[in-house]
Protein backbone atom coordinates (compact mmCIF):
# COMPACT_ATOMS: atom_id res chain seq x y z
CA UNK A 1 0.00 0.00 0.00
CA UNK A 2 1.37 3.78 -0.56
CA UNK A 3 1.56 6.42 1.80
CA UNK A 4 1.72 10.03 1.01
CA UNK A 5 1.73 13.02 3.45
CA UNK A 6 -0.35 14.92 1.38
CA UNK A 7 -2.59 14.26 -1.89
CA UNK A 8 -5.20 15.72 -4.41
CA UNK A 9 -8.19 14.16 -6.43
CA UNK A 10 -8.98 15.97 -9.67
CA UNK A 11 -7.58 19.27 -10.27
CA UNK A 12 -10.16 22.03 -8.44
CA UNK A 13 -10.64 25.43 -9.56
CA UNK A 14 -8.14 27.50 -7.24
CA UNK A 15 -10.02 29.82 -6.47
CA UNK A 16 -12.17 27.25 -4.62
CA UNK A 17 -9.59 24.60 -3.04
CA UNK A 18 -5.71 25.22 -2.80
CA UNK A 19 -4.20 21.97 -2.96
CA UNK A 20 -1.66 20.98 0.00
CA UNK A 21 1.78 21.33 -0.99
CA UNK A 22 3.72 18.67 -2.51
CA UNK A 23 0.17 17.09 -3.00
CA UNK A 24 0.76 13.93 -5.08
CA UNK A 25 -2.21 13.39 -7.82
CA UNK A 26 -4.86 10.95 -7.43
CA UNK A 27 -7.45 10.96 -9.88
CA UNK A 28 -7.90 8.24 -12.50
CA UNK A 29 -8.46 10.30 -14.96
CA UNK A 30 -4.63 11.75 -14.93
CA UNK A 31 -2.49 9.63 -16.30
CA UNK A 32 0.61 9.03 -14.28
CA UNK A 33 -1.03 10.01 -10.61
CA UNK A 34 -1.52 7.37 -7.87
CA UNK A 35 -4.52 5.17 -7.50
CA UNK A 36 -6.20 6.47 -4.17
CA UNK A 37 -7.97 3.13 -3.54
CA UNK A 38 -3.88 1.31 -3.12
CA UNK A 39 -3.32 4.19 -0.25
CA UNK A 40 -2.54 2.98 3.34
CA UNK A 41 -4.91 3.05 5.62
CA UNK A 42 -4.33 6.57 7.93
CA UNK A 43 -1.97 7.35 5.66
CA UNK A 44 -2.45 10.87 4.77
CA UNK A 45 -2.01 14.24 6.85
CA UNK A 46 -4.31 16.41 3.85
CA UNK A 47 -6.51 15.53 1.10
CA UNK A 48 -8.02 17.60 -1.15
CA UNK A 49 -11.12 16.53 -3.42
CA UNK A 50 -12.69 17.91 -6.55
CA UNK A 51 -15.59 15.51 -5.65
CA UNK A 52 -16.73 13.43 -9.17
CA UNK A 53 -20.46 14.08 -9.81
CA UNK A 54 -21.86 10.35 -9.52
CA UNK A 55 -23.88 10.29 -5.98
CA UNK A 56 -22.14 6.09 -6.01
CA UNK A 57 -18.55 7.25 -7.18
CA UNK A 58 -18.36 10.42 -5.20
CA UNK A 59 -19.61 8.57 -1.60
CA UNK A 60 -16.80 6.29 -2.92
CA UNK A 61 -14.25 8.94 -3.45
CA UNK A 62 -14.85 10.06 -0.32
CA UNK A 63 -14.80 7.25 2.05
CA UNK A 64 -11.44 5.97 0.43
CA UNK A 65 -10.06 9.79 1.09
CA UNK A 66 -11.59 9.09 4.72
CA UNK A 67 -10.23 5.56 5.10
CA UNK A 68 -6.54 6.96 3.93
CA UNK A 69 -6.67 10.07 6.49
CA UNK A 70 -4.79 10.06 9.33
CA UNK A 71 -6.88 10.70 12.48
CA UNK A 72 -7.24 14.14 12.76
CA UNK A 73 -5.87 14.49 9.38
CA UNK A 74 -7.62 17.66 7.32
CA UNK A 75 -10.35 16.91 4.43
CA UNK A 76 -10.89 19.40 1.77
CA UNK A 77 -14.07 18.57 -0.25
CA UNK A 78 -15.49 20.32 -3.24
CA UNK A 79 -18.53 19.96 -5.99
CA UNK A 80 -20.54 22.65 -7.84
CA UNK A 81 -23.99 23.65 -6.25
CA UNK A 82 -25.52 21.83 -9.11
CA UNK A 83 -23.27 18.52 -9.82
CA UNK A 84 -23.50 17.09 -6.18
CA UNK A 85 -22.47 20.49 -3.95
CA UNK A 86 -25.57 20.72 -2.17
CA UNK A 87 -25.46 16.82 -0.83
CA UNK A 88 -21.08 16.72 0.20
CA UNK A 89 -22.41 18.33 3.78
CA UNK A 90 -24.89 15.04 4.38
CA UNK A 91 -23.13 12.69 2.98
CA UNK A 92 -19.35 13.41 5.00
CA UNK A 93 -22.06 13.63 8.01
CA UNK A 94 -23.16 10.43 7.05
CA UNK A 95 -19.54 9.08 7.97
CA UNK A 96 -19.41 10.35 10.76
CA UNK A 97 -17.78 13.83 10.55
CA UNK A 98 -18.15 16.79 12.03
CA UNK A 99 -18.35 19.57 8.52
CA UNK A 100 -17.63 23.25 8.97
CA UNK A 101 -19.17 24.15 4.94
CA UNK A 102 -18.65 27.30 2.80
CA UNK A 103 -19.49 28.40 -0.54
CA UNK A 104 -17.22 30.10 -3.40
CA UNK A 105 -17.49 30.44 -6.98
CA UNK A 106 -20.74 28.28 -7.14
CA UNK A 107 -19.31 25.38 -5.70
CA UNK A 108 -19.96 24.17 -1.96
CA UNK A 109 -16.50 23.36 -0.36
CA UNK A 110 -16.53 21.18 3.04
CA UNK A 111 -13.58 20.78 5.39
CA UNK A 112 -13.70 17.77 8.48
CA UNK A 113 -10.84 16.65 10.62
CA UNK A 114 -11.15 12.87 10.01
CA UNK A 115 -12.42 11.44 13.35
CA UNK A 116 -11.19 8.58 14.89
CA UNK A 117 -14.47 6.45 14.37
CA UNK A 118 -15.77 6.54 11.28
CA UNK A 119 -19.18 4.50 10.49
CA UNK A 120 -20.52 3.62 6.74
CA UNK A 121 -17.37 3.65 4.62
CA UNK A 122 -17.08 -0.17 4.08
CA UNK A 123 -19.75 0.27 2.36
CA UNK A 124 -19.48 3.36 0.38
CA UNK A 125 -16.23 1.63 -0.75
CA UNK A 126 -18.13 -1.71 -1.50
CA UNK A 127 -21.13 0.56 -3.24
CA UNK A 128 -18.38 2.23 -5.88
CA UNK A 129 -15.78 -1.02 -5.92
CA UNK A 130 -15.02 -2.43 -9.12
CA UNK A 131 -17.62 -4.99 -9.72
CA UNK A 132 -18.33 -8.26 -12.38
CA UNK A 133 -21.74 -7.00 -14.17
CA UNK A 134 -24.38 -10.12 -14.70
CA UNK A 135 -23.07 -10.23 -18.57
CA UNK A 136 -19.93 -11.23 -16.92
CA UNK A 137 -17.56 -7.71 -17.44
CA UNK A 138 -15.44 -6.17 -15.13
CA UNK A 139 -16.99 -2.56 -14.54
CA UNK A 140 -16.69 0.21 -11.55
CA UNK A 141 -19.17 2.99 -10.88
CA UNK A 142 -18.05 6.48 -12.56
CA UNK A 143 -16.25 5.29 -15.68
CA UNK A 144 -18.38 5.61 -18.58
CA UNK A 145 -22.04 3.79 -19.31
CA UNK A 146 -20.61 1.96 -16.75
CA UNK A 147 -23.49 -0.95 -16.04
CA UNK A 148 -24.57 -1.41 -19.51
CA UNK A 149 -23.46 -1.43 -23.03
CA UNK A 150 -23.91 2.27 -24.48
CA UNK A 151 -26.46 2.33 -27.48
CA UNK A 152 -23.66 3.91 -29.68
CA UNK A 153 -21.28 1.15 -29.09
CA UNK A 154 -24.26 -0.90 -29.23
CA UNK A 155 -24.59 0.22 -33.01
CA UNK A 156 -21.23 -0.04 -33.87
CA UNK A 157 -20.89 -4.12 -32.57
CA UNK A 158 -23.55 -4.80 -35.04
CA UNK A 159 -21.89 -3.53 -38.52
CA UNK A 160 -18.25 -3.79 -37.34
CA UNK A 161 -16.76 -6.40 -39.59
CA UNK A 162 -14.03 -8.95 -39.34
CA UNK A 163 -11.36 -6.66 -39.12
CA UNK A 164 -6.95 -7.39 -40.02
CA UNK A 165 -4.15 -6.91 -39.07
CA UNK A 166 -2.98 -4.50 -36.49
CA UNK A 167 -5.18 -1.72 -35.04
CA UNK A 168 -6.06 0.24 -32.02
CA UNK A 169 -9.33 1.08 -30.13
CA UNK A 170 -9.06 4.32 -29.39
CA UNK A 171 -11.07 5.63 -25.98
CA UNK A 172 -11.42 1.62 -25.44
CA UNK A 173 -13.39 1.90 -22.24
CA UNK A 174 -13.93 -1.18 -20.46
CA UNK A 175 -13.17 -3.19 -23.81
CA UNK A 176 -16.50 -3.56 -25.36
CA UNK A 177 -15.23 -2.89 -28.87
CA UNK A 178 -11.96 -4.71 -28.21
CA UNK A 179 -13.98 -7.88 -27.40
CA UNK A 180 -15.34 -7.73 -30.74
CA UNK A 181 -12.23 -6.94 -32.88
CA UNK A 182 -10.93 -9.95 -31.52
CA UNK A 183 -13.09 -12.40 -32.46
CA UNK A 184 -11.33 -11.88 -36.00
CA UNK A 185 -8.76 -14.29 -36.53
CA UNK A 186 -7.06 -12.41 -39.00
CA UNK A 187 -6.08 -9.61 -36.36
CA UNK A 188 -2.48 -9.48 -35.19
CA UNK A 189 -2.45 -7.11 -32.57
CA UNK A 190 -5.03 -4.34 -31.05
CA UNK A 191 -3.47 -1.24 -28.55
CA UNK A 192 -5.92 -0.29 -26.42
CA UNK A 193 -5.84 3.39 -25.33
CA UNK A 194 -8.02 4.55 -22.65
CA UNK A 195 -7.92 7.86 -20.37
CA UNK A 196 -9.63 6.00 -17.24
CA UNK A 197 -7.25 3.91 -15.17
CA UNK A 198 -10.73 2.52 -13.66
CA UNK A 199 -11.72 1.57 -17.30
CA UNK A 200 -8.37 0.40 -18.30
CA UNK A 201 -7.90 -2.09 -15.60
CA UNK A 202 -11.28 -3.67 -16.17
CA UNK A 203 -10.57 -3.59 -19.87
CA UNK A 204 -7.24 -5.83 -18.81
CA UNK A 205 -9.67 -8.22 -16.99
CA UNK A 206 -12.26 -8.24 -19.76
CA UNK A 207 -9.78 -8.64 -22.38
CA UNK A 208 -7.99 -11.81 -21.68
CA UNK A 209 -5.90 -12.04 -25.46
CA UNK A 210 -2.45 -12.14 -26.14
CA UNK A 211 -2.90 -10.05 -28.71
CA UNK A 212 -4.22 -7.06 -26.92
CA UNK A 213 -2.08 -4.00 -25.71
CA UNK A 214 -3.22 -1.60 -23.32
CA UNK A 215 -2.21 2.01 -22.32
CA UNK A 216 -3.31 4.79 -19.78
CA UNK A 217 -2.98 7.47 -21.94
CA UNK A 218 -4.95 10.93 -23.31
CA UNK A 219 -5.65 9.22 -27.29
CA UNK A 220 -4.71 13.04 -28.49
CA UNK A 221 -0.97 12.41 -27.20
CA UNK A 222 -0.58 8.60 -27.44
CA UNK A 223 -1.62 8.23 -31.30
CA UNK A 224 1.32 10.46 -32.08
CA UNK A 225 3.31 6.99 -31.32
CA UNK A 226 1.32 5.26 -33.58
CA UNK A 227 1.80 4.55 -37.39
CA UNK A 228 1.00 1.89 -39.96
CA UNK A 229 -2.04 0.54 -38.43
CA UNK A 230 -4.56 -1.06 -40.51
CA UNK A 231 -7.92 0.02 -38.28
CA UNK A 232 -8.85 1.79 -35.45
CA UNK A 233 -12.24 1.61 -33.69
CA UNK A 234 -13.72 4.50 -31.60
CA UNK A 235 -16.70 5.75 -29.54
CA UNK A 236 -14.88 8.90 -29.44
CA UNK A 237 -16.01 10.89 -25.77
CA UNK A 238 -17.48 14.47 -26.84
CA UNK A 239 -17.21 15.70 -23.04
CA UNK A 240 -14.49 17.03 -20.92
CA UNK A 241 -14.45 18.10 -17.44
CA UNK A 242 -18.61 17.67 -17.73
CA UNK A 243 -19.13 20.01 -20.51
CA UNK A 244 -19.53 19.06 -24.20
CA UNK A 245 -16.54 19.68 -26.35
CA UNK A 246 -17.05 18.67 -30.15
CA UNK A 247 -13.87 19.27 -30.66
CA UNK A 248 -12.70 16.47 -28.70
CA UNK A 249 -14.19 13.60 -30.76
CA UNK A 250 -12.86 15.42 -33.85
CA UNK A 251 -9.36 15.13 -32.30
CA UNK A 252 -9.77 11.55 -31.78
CA UNK A 253 -10.76 11.41 -35.55
CA UNK A 254 -7.70 13.16 -36.75
CA UNK A 255 -5.26 11.17 -34.43
CA UNK A 256 -6.72 7.95 -36.26
CA UNK A 257 -6.10 9.23 -39.53
CA UNK A 258 -2.38 9.76 -38.87
CA UNK A 259 -1.71 6.61 -36.97
CA UNK A 260 -3.74 4.73 -40.55
CA UNK A 261 -1.56 3.40 -42.86
CA UNK A 262 -2.99 4.18 -46.39
CA UNK A 263 -6.18 2.54 -47.18
CA UNK A 264 -6.22 1.98 -43.09
CA UNK A 265 -9.86 1.84 -42.05
CA UNK A 266 -11.44 3.98 -39.09
CA UNK A 267 -14.80 2.57 -38.14
CA UNK A 268 -16.29 5.64 -35.97
CA UNK A 269 -19.93 5.33 -34.30
CA UNK A 270 -21.11 8.82 -32.35
CA UNK A 271 -23.96 10.74 -31.55
CA UNK A 272 -26.24 12.06 -34.52
CA UNK A 273 -26.34 15.75 -33.65
CA UNK A 274 -22.30 15.42 -33.11
CA UNK A 275 -20.72 17.08 -36.22
CA UNK A 276 -18.00 14.89 -37.55
CA UNK A 277 -18.83 14.71 -41.23
CA UNK A 278 -16.84 17.54 -42.07
CA UNK A 279 -13.61 16.48 -40.23
CA UNK A 280 -13.88 12.92 -41.76
CA UNK A 281 -14.19 14.29 -45.20
CA UNK A 282 -11.32 16.28 -44.70
CA UNK A 283 -8.82 13.57 -43.13
CA UNK A 284 -9.92 11.12 -45.43
CA UNK A 285 -10.10 10.12 -48.84
CA UNK A 286 -13.70 8.15 -48.72
CA UNK A 287 -16.00 8.03 -45.70
CA UNK A 288 -19.06 5.66 -46.15
CA UNK A 289 -22.03 6.20 -43.77
CA UNK A 290 -22.82 2.57 -42.96
CA UNK A 291 -25.74 2.88 -40.32
CA UNK A 292 -28.18 5.62 -38.60
CA UNK A 293 -30.75 4.85 -36.06
CA UNK A 294 -31.87 5.37 -32.60
CA UNK A 295 -30.00 8.98 -32.39
CA UNK A 296 -26.50 7.19 -33.20
CA UNK A 297 -24.39 6.97 -36.75
CA UNK A 298 -21.57 4.51 -38.07
CA UNK A 299 -18.68 5.66 -40.54
CA UNK A 300 -16.40 3.78 -42.00
CA UNK A 301 -13.32 6.19 -43.58
CA UNK A 302 -10.58 4.94 -45.08
CA UNK A 303 -7.18 6.99 -45.11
Amino acid sequence: MLSLPAAVYGIPPADVIAPPSGARQLSPLLPGSDDLAALADRSLDEVALLVPPGAVEARYVLAQALRALKPGGLLTAAAPKDKGGLRLRKVLAGFGCEVAETSRRHHRICEVERPSALTGVDEAIADGAPRILPIGLWSQPGVFSWDRLDPGSDLLLGHLPALAGQGADFGAGIGWLSRKVLTSSAVTGLTLIELDRRALDCARRNVVDTRASFEWADVRRAAEGLSGLDFVVMNPPFHDGGQEDRALGQAFIRAAAKALKPGGALWLTANRHLPYEAVLAEAFKRVAPVADTGGYKVFEARR
